[in-house]
């Protein structure tokens, strides 16, 4: 029988093994990380399941099933630093409740197979790459590409890694256990306000943005603040700073969000008219084209504050990019079936953030993902929090999509 109060016991339990009146400290590669995962296989040892970690350091559940087409449940156990209760292990411990019920109805034989993933580094928090270890199922990441990765102590990602057993040269291997994936789930907070503004516990998830991610340089000219006049400026901080408020009337326009999140100057001292100024923007839509608007207005915006200033023209650097992904329109109708059923109304809304399903689905995994509330609509944070009300509807929805996924499987 399915017990939602057993999870919410259970990521109590886990909050008080690695989080403190700061949060929570489950940072991929580390050792609470570790001892968070330690402490999840432990759970394991009632059920009729075989566990094992793939080259990426994907911790693999399975439940064989009466056909080898599987049922994928995804989450992550890692957290950023001082980050929230939930992000991330919500998924993990709801997935966990369900597969202790599919395994109790079906006495260890349902009839697909059913397989539970927590992800290695989800959030990226040490080493500034966001879904390493899906990005590694799927195929998409490059690892000749984070050999030169360190975190802020110096470590290498390569040496973070072998620490854990794995060898980031080896890690595509774990495309191997794409075989036989026939569709996959996650729940997730929202981390963001829509489902709080509307009243409603959960919400059926269309996809998550696409991003461009991007760092803007102006280049003016040092001089005295004291002895130029305004008039003579060629300020690059002027120029960078027009963009602020520019890219809130650029999502006003077209939709999507906008970001600049840094400013660096240089020289960076007071008495000194601003001769190199880089922004970082970041913007995301779920459109293809829609991005592609975002981030060419934000491009002639920035050739235009630069002729304004008297500036050259300004260098763009892209950081990264992801392209919107889409979910599968069939299981996100389960998924709105599913929480009808439990809690009465559904509302269907993107992601902003990425997480882990957007990797499954560029593996062309039939994937759909299932929001409940974030109070305060805050996430990567201490306070970030969910009603228990809310926790429990979200884990007996989530059982329901389970089986009707399963029924679609089998179709």
């Amino acid at each position: 029988m399915l017990n939602p109060q057993r999870t919410i016991a259970e990521l109590k339990e886990l909050r008080e093994l690695t989080a403190d009146e700061n949060g929570a400290w489950r940072v991929a590669w580390a050792d609470t990380w570790l001892r968070a995962r330690e402490w999840f296989n432990r759970k394991l040892q009632d059920l009729p399941v075989e566990q094992h970690y793939d080259a990426a350091g994907n911790n693999w559940v399975t439940l064989k099933g009466q056909s080898e087409k599987a049922l994928l449940i995804g989450g992550h156990l890692d957290s950023v630093p001082g980050g929230g209760w939930l992000d991330g292990c919500l998924n993990v411990l709801a997935g966990l409740e369900v597969l202790r019920r599919i395994a109790a109805e079906f006495e260890g034989n349902p009839p697909v197979t059913v397989r539970l993933v927590d992800w290695a580094d989800e959030e990226g928090a040490r080493f500034g790459r966001s879904l390493l270890g899906s990005s590694a199922f799927s195929g998409t990441l490059q690892p000749e590409l984070e050999k030169d990765r360190t975190d802020k102590d110096g470590v290498r990602l390569e040496e973070a890694l072998q620490r854990c057993g794995v060898e980031l040269d080896r890690m595509l291997e774990a495309q191997a256990e794409q075989k036989n994936a026939a569709a996959y789930i996650e729940l997730h907070i929202e981390q963001g306000p829509v489902l709080l503004d509307m009243g409603l516990p959960l919400g059926a998830v269309l996809g998550t943005f696409g991003v461009e991610r991007h760092a803007i340089t102006f280049w003016g000219q040092a001089a005295h603040s004291g002895s130029t006049p305004m008039h003579r400026r060629k300020d690059a901080f002027l120029a960078a700073a027009k963009m602020a408020p520019e890219v809130y009337r650029i999502a006003e326009r077209n939709g999507g969000v906008c970001t600049i999140g840094s400013c660096v100057t240089k020289p960076g001292i007071v008495t000194s008219v601003v001769e190199e100024c880089t922004i970082t923007l970041d913007q995301r839509h779920l459109d293809a084209a829609a991005l592609a608007r975002l981030k060419q207005e934000a491009w002639e915006a920035s050739q235009r504050f630069a002729q304004e200033g008297g500036l050259p023209e300004p260098e763009w650097r892209t950081i990264w990019r992801i392209e919107p992904i889409l979910f599968h329109p069939e299981l996100i109708e389960l998924c709105d079936q599913a929480i009808r059923e439990v809690a009465g109304v559904s509302h269907r809304l993107p992601s902003g953030p990425l997480h882990d399903a957007a990797e499954v689905a560029r593996a062309g995994i039939p994937t759909v993902m299932m929001f409940v509330q974030s109070l305060h609509g805050i996430s990567h944070n201490k306070i970030e929090d969910t009603e228990e009300a809310h926790l429990e509807l979200a884990v007996r929805a989530f059982d329901r999509l389970a089986d009707k996924v399963m029924a679609w499987i089998l179709r």
